[in-house]
C-alpha cells in the first residue's frame, strides 16, 4: 500500500472510531435514561408562562433575510482582520484588491438598504 493511501486509511479508522464511540455513548444513554412519558412534557415551554395558542407558528421571511444579512457581512468582515495584520506583504495589489471587495460589500448593503430589508419592523 502506498504512503498516500496510508494517510487516508488513517483518516478512515479516525472517523470510524469516532462514528463507534458517539453511537456506543448515545446507546448507553438511551439505555441508562430515565423513561417517564407525561403529556405536560410536550406542552410548549414559555419562560414559565403558560402556552397560549399553538405551539407551531411560522415566521416572517423578513427575520430570515435579516438574519442572512448579518451573516453575509459579518463573515465578509472577517477577511478584513488577516488583511489588516499582513498589510505590509501585500503592498499595493492588496490594497486595491481590498478596495474593491469593500467597495463590493458597500454595493450589497446600500442595494440592501434601498429595498427596505434593513427595516426590522
Amino acid at each position: 500500500m502506498s504512503e498516500f493511501l496510508r494517510d487516508y486509511l488513517t483518516v478512515v479508522w479516525f472517523g470510524a472510531t469516532a462514528l463507534a464511540v458517539g453511537g456506543l455513548l448515545l446507546g448507553l444513554a438511551a439505555l441508562v435514561r430515565p423513561s417517564n412519558p407525561n403529556p405536560d412534557k410536550l406542552v410548549a415551554y414559555e419562560s414559565g408562562v403558560d402556552p397560549v395558542g399553538d405551539g407551531w407558528s411560522q415566521s416572517q421571511i423578513r427575520y430570515y433575510v435579516f438574519a442572512l444579512l448579518f451573516v453575509i457581512f459579518d463573515v465578509e468582515a472577517v477577511f478584513l482582520f488577516p488583511w489588516a495584520a499582513s498589510i505590509e506583504r501585500y503592498g499595493t495589489f492588496g490594497l486595491v484588491a481590498m478596495l474593491i471587495f469593500i467597495v463590493l460589500l458597500l454595493d450589497g448593503l446600500i442595494y440592501a438598504w434601498k429595498r427596505g430589508l434593513l427595516r426590522w419592523v
